[in-house]
Protein backbone atom coordinates (compact mmCIF):
# COMPACT_ATOMS: atom_id res chain seq x y z
CA UNK A 1 0.00 0.00 0.00
CA UNK A 2 1.31 3.42 -0.96
CA UNK A 3 2.07 5.95 1.76
CA UNK A 4 -0.49 8.32 0.26
CA UNK A 5 -3.12 5.56 0.50
CA UNK A 6 -2.21 4.90 4.13
CA UNK A 7 -2.59 8.59 4.97
CA UNK A 8 -5.93 8.73 3.17
CA UNK A 9 -7.20 5.67 5.04
CA UNK A 10 -6.14 7.09 8.40
CA UNK A 11 -7.88 10.34 7.51
CA UNK A 12 -11.05 8.47 6.51
CA UNK A 13 -11.10 6.53 9.77
CA UNK A 14 -10.54 9.75 11.73
CA UNK A 15 -13.41 11.48 9.94
CA UNK A 16 -15.81 8.64 10.65
CA UNK A 17 -14.66 8.60 14.27
CA UNK A 18 -15.23 12.32 14.76
CA UNK A 19 -18.26 12.87 12.51
CA UNK A 20 -20.12 9.60 12.79
CA UNK A 21 -21.44 7.47 9.87
CA UNK A 22 -20.62 8.99 6.48
CA UNK A 23 -21.33 8.28 2.82
CA UNK A 24 -18.52 7.78 0.31
CA UNK A 25 -19.56 11.01 -1.41
CA UNK A 26 -19.29 13.03 1.81
CA UNK A 27 -15.96 11.45 2.70
CA UNK A 28 -14.61 12.10 -0.79
CA UNK A 29 -15.44 15.78 -0.48
CA UNK A 30 -13.75 15.98 2.90
CA UNK A 31 -10.48 14.34 1.82
CA UNK A 32 -10.42 15.74 -1.69
CA UNK A 33 -10.81 12.56 -3.70
CA UNK A 34 -13.54 10.78 -5.65
CA UNK A 35 -16.36 8.76 -4.12
CA UNK A 36 -15.19 5.81 -6.23
CA UNK A 37 -11.75 5.93 -4.59
CA UNK A 38 -13.34 6.19 -1.16
CA UNK A 39 -15.57 3.18 -1.84
CA UNK A 40 -12.50 1.15 -2.80
CA UNK A 41 -10.82 2.12 0.49
CA UNK A 42 -13.99 1.32 2.44
CA UNK A 43 -14.32 -2.11 0.86
CA UNK A 44 -10.73 -2.92 1.87
CA UNK A 45 -11.35 -1.64 5.40
CA UNK A 46 -14.55 -3.70 5.59
CA UNK A 47 -12.56 -6.82 4.65
CA UNK A 48 -10.21 -6.00 7.52
CA UNK A 49 -13.17 -5.69 9.87
CA UNK A 50 -12.58 -2.00 10.58
CA UNK A 51 -15.79 -0.59 9.09
CA UNK A 52 -19.29 -1.77 8.23
CA UNK A 53 -21.93 -0.25 6.00
CA UNK A 54 -25.58 0.53 6.58
CA UNK A 55 -28.05 1.28 3.77
CA UNK A 56 -30.39 4.17 4.63
CA UNK A 57 -33.33 5.36 2.61
CA UNK A 58 -33.58 9.16 2.54
CA UNK A 59 -36.81 10.49 0.99
CA UNK A 60 -36.82 9.46 -2.67
CA UNK A 61 -34.28 7.53 -4.68
CA UNK A 62 -32.02 4.61 -3.90
CA UNK A 63 -30.82 3.98 -0.33
CA UNK A 64 -27.49 5.56 0.54
CA UNK A 65 -24.67 3.51 2.02
CA UNK A 66 -23.28 4.93 5.25
CA UNK A 67 -19.96 3.71 6.61
CA UNK A 68 -19.21 3.48 10.33
CA UNK A 69 -16.49 2.06 12.54
CA UNK A 70 -16.68 -1.41 14.04
CA UNK A 71 -15.39 -2.06 17.56
CA UNK A 72 -12.14 -3.18 15.93
CA UNK A 73 -12.00 0.07 13.98
CA UNK A 74 -12.57 2.11 17.13
CA UNK A 75 -9.58 0.39 18.69
CA UNK A 76 -7.39 2.27 16.21
CA UNK A 77 -7.94 5.18 18.62
CA UNK A 78 -6.81 3.45 21.79
CA UNK A 79 -7.46 4.03 25.44
CA UNK A 80 -4.26 5.28 27.06
CA UNK A 81 -2.48 2.54 29.02
CA UNK A 82 -5.80 0.69 29.42
CA UNK A 83 -4.57 -2.54 30.98
CA UNK A 84 -2.23 -0.77 33.39
CA UNK A 85 -4.98 1.64 34.42
CA UNK A 86 -7.44 -1.14 35.23
CA UNK A 87 -4.83 -3.02 37.26
CA UNK A 88 -3.98 0.13 39.22
CA UNK A 89 -7.65 0.80 39.97
CA UNK A 90 -8.10 -2.77 41.20
CA UNK A 91 -4.95 -2.50 43.32
CA UNK A 92 -6.08 0.76 44.92
CA UNK A 93 -9.47 -0.78 45.73
CA UNK A 94 -7.90 -3.89 47.23
CA UNK A 95 -5.37 -1.91 49.26
CA UNK A 96 -7.23 1.24 50.28
CA UNK A 97 -10.89 0.47 49.57
CA UNK A 98 -13.53 2.75 48.08
CA UNK A 99 -12.37 5.72 50.15
CA UNK A 100 -8.85 5.40 48.82
CA UNK A 101 -10.06 5.34 45.21
CA UNK A 102 -12.29 8.34 45.89
CA UNK A 103 -9.27 10.24 47.22
CA UNK A 104 -7.26 9.31 44.13
CA UNK A 105 -10.01 10.60 41.81
CA UNK A 106 -10.37 13.76 43.89
CA UNK A 107 -6.62 14.40 43.71
CA UNK A 108 -6.65 13.98 39.92
CA UNK A 109 -9.61 16.33 39.68
CA UNK A 110 -7.88 18.98 41.81
CA UNK A 111 -4.69 18.89 39.74
CA UNK A 112 -6.69 19.16 36.53
CA UNK A 113 -8.72 22.02 37.97
CA UNK A 114 -5.60 24.00 38.80
CA UNK A 115 -4.14 23.40 35.34
CA UNK A 116 -7.36 24.22 33.48
CA UNK A 117 -8.00 27.40 35.47
CA UNK A 118 -4.48 28.59 34.80
CA UNK A 119 -4.92 28.07 31.05
CA UNK A 120 -8.27 29.86 30.80
CA UNK A 121 -7.58 32.54 33.41
CA UNK A 122 -7.79 35.35 30.84
CA UNK A 123 -10.98 34.11 29.14
CA UNK A 124 -13.38 37.05 28.91
CA UNK A 125 -16.72 35.25 28.60
CA UNK A 126 -18.33 31.82 28.62
CA UNK A 127 -17.83 31.25 24.90
CA UNK A 128 -14.09 31.86 25.13
CA UNK A 129 -13.90 29.62 28.20
CA UNK A 130 -15.68 26.76 26.45
CA UNK A 131 -13.43 27.02 23.39
CA UNK A 132 -10.33 27.17 25.59
CA UNK A 133 -11.54 24.11 27.51
CA UNK A 134 -12.05 22.27 24.22
CA UNK A 135 -8.47 23.05 23.18
CA UNK A 136 -7.17 21.65 26.46
CA UNK A 137 -9.22 18.49 26.08
CA UNK A 138 -8.18 18.15 22.42
CA UNK A 139 -4.53 18.21 23.49
CA UNK A 140 -5.31 15.46 26.03
CA UNK A 141 -6.65 13.17 23.32
CA UNK A 142 -10.41 13.66 23.62
CA UNK A 143 -10.94 14.86 20.01
CA UNK A 144 -12.92 17.78 21.42
CA UNK A 145 -14.87 20.35 19.44
CA UNK A 146 -17.39 23.09 20.20
CA UNK A 147 -20.73 23.57 18.47
CA UNK A 148 -22.60 26.84 18.84
CA UNK A 149 -26.31 26.19 19.42
CA UNK A 150 -29.30 28.27 20.41
CA UNK A 151 -28.91 29.27 24.03
CA UNK A 152 -25.33 28.11 24.48
CA UNK A 153 -22.75 25.57 23.38
CA UNK A 154 -22.26 21.85 22.90
CA UNK A 155 -18.86 20.48 23.85
CA UNK A 156 -18.37 17.22 21.95
CA UNK A 157 -15.67 14.72 22.88
CA UNK A 158 -15.40 12.19 20.07
CA UNK A 159 -12.95 9.95 21.88
CA UNK A 160 -12.28 9.01 25.48
CA UNK A 161 -8.62 8.19 26.13
CA UNK A 162 -9.52 6.95 29.64
CA UNK A 163 -12.56 4.95 28.57
CA UNK A 164 -11.47 1.71 30.22
CA UNK A 165 -10.82 3.50 33.50
CA UNK A 166 -14.18 5.29 33.26
CA UNK A 167 -15.96 2.02 32.50
CA UNK A 168 -14.27 0.34 35.45
CA UNK A 169 -15.03 3.23 37.79
CA UNK A 170 -17.87 5.67 37.09
CA UNK A 171 -16.29 8.07 39.55
CA UNK A 172 -13.97 9.33 36.80
CA UNK A 173 -16.92 10.48 34.69
CA UNK A 174 -18.65 12.15 37.64
CA UNK A 175 -15.38 13.86 38.47
CA UNK A 176 -14.97 15.25 34.94
CA UNK A 177 -18.50 16.67 34.90
CA UNK A 178 -17.79 18.38 38.23
CA UNK A 179 -14.44 19.61 36.88
CA UNK A 180 -16.09 21.28 33.87
CA UNK A 181 -18.60 23.00 36.11
CA UNK A 182 -15.92 24.38 38.41
CA UNK A 183 -13.65 25.50 35.58
CA UNK A 184 -16.42 27.33 33.72
CA UNK A 185 -17.67 29.01 36.90
CA UNK A 186 -20.91 29.57 38.76
CA UNK A 187 -22.41 31.45 35.83
CA UNK A 188 -22.44 28.31 33.67
CA UNK A 189 -24.77 25.34 33.74
CA UNK A 190 -23.11 22.12 32.47
CA UNK A 191 -25.07 18.98 31.67
CA UNK A 192 -23.91 15.76 30.02
CA UNK A 193 -26.27 14.80 27.19
CA UNK A 194 -24.54 11.71 25.78
CA UNK A 195 -21.96 9.35 27.20
CA UNK A 196 -19.48 7.02 25.49
CA UNK A 197 -19.45 4.69 28.49
CA UNK A 198 -23.23 4.32 28.15
CA UNK A 199 -22.91 3.32 24.51
CA UNK A 200 -23.11 6.69 22.73
CA UNK A 201 -20.78 7.52 19.86
CA UNK A 202 -19.34 10.46 21.79
CA UNK A 203 -19.70 12.40 25.03
CA UNK A 204 -21.58 15.67 24.66
CA UNK A 205 -21.99 18.41 27.24
CA UNK A 206 -24.56 21.19 26.92
CA UNK A 207 -23.23 24.43 28.40
CA UNK A 208 -25.45 27.48 28.90
CA UNK A 209 -25.39 30.70 30.87
CA UNK A 210 -27.38 30.47 34.10
CA UNK A 211 -30.32 32.82 34.26
CA UNK A 212 -29.49 35.83 36.41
Amino acid sequence: MKMSDEKTIERLLFLIKTRGPQTAVALGELVGTTSVAVRQHMEKLAQLGLVISDDRRESVGRPKKYWQLTDKGSQRFPDRHADLTVEMIKSVLETFGDDGLAQLISKREQRSLELYKMKIANAADLGVKVKSLAKIREAEGYMAEVELVEGGYLLHENHCPICIAATTCQGFCKSELKLFQEVLGEGADVRRESHIVSGARRCTYRIVEKAS
